[in-house]
């Protein structure tokens, strides 16, 4: 009895051993994630990348004013408050006016959508509007049809796809994102399997 009492205790001891070694191996290099989680990261140029792809838009408010957006928006992964930095060139066009082409610059953050599996940028917030020096009356409008915009630019227009043939990290992702974060020149996603 005692001979099948110490048995049961090694395989235990076995089991917990190769669970452990599991575990581990399960966890993977990221530095960053704990027990159970692995992180996906993807680069400024990633992002890039994603948006050189993406088509243009132009938006009507009733005749009163037309925002367009031809060119793709900057994206900045700059990590200062967690948000990305968006700079943009909107060209703007009243009745009766020529076009005009205004700097817009803001902020935005990171939305995850786990039915495309891609990331989307989110709730952009402009902080500043360039507009001539003769036309600083629109200013406000101009605004609120930019913000308008770059909400609806982005909300269809993934900045990065987790991949079905991609790498390890991005399979995994595939099971349930965590968090996500802002740094300098990437963003960071934590993913785990609960």
């Amino acid at each position: 009895m005692a001979h099948c009492l110490k048995r049961t205790g090694d395989l235990m001891q076995l089991a917990r051993a190769l669970f452990l070694v599991a575990t581990l191996l399960a966890s993977g290099p990221s530095a960053g994630a704990g027990l159970f989680e692995r992180e996906v990261v993807f680069s400024q140029a990633d992002v890039d990348a994603a948006l050189a792809r993406a088509k243009p838009l132009q938006l009507s408010y009733g005749g009163l004013i037309s925002v367009a957006l031809n060119e793709p928006p900057t994206i900045r992964l700059d990590g200062d408050d967690g948000r990305a930095g968006i700079a943009s060139a909107v060209d703007v066009q009243m009745p009766g006016n020529r076009p005009l082409r205004v700097a817009v610059a803001g902020r935005a953050g990171l939305r995850y959508d786990d039915q495309q599996k891609a990331f989307f940028i989110d709730d952009p917030v402009i902080d500043s509007v360039k507009i001539p020096s003769q036309r600083k009356e629109a200013n406000p409008l101009v605004r609120q049809a930019a913000s308008q915009l770059l909400a609806s630019y982005f909300r269809s227009k993934p900045v990065y796809v987790l991949r079905e043939n991609g790498n390890l990290q991005e399979k995994t992702a595939r099971w349930l994102l965590k968090s996500v974060r802002i740094e300098t020149g990437r963003v960071v996603a934590v993913l785990s399997p609960f």
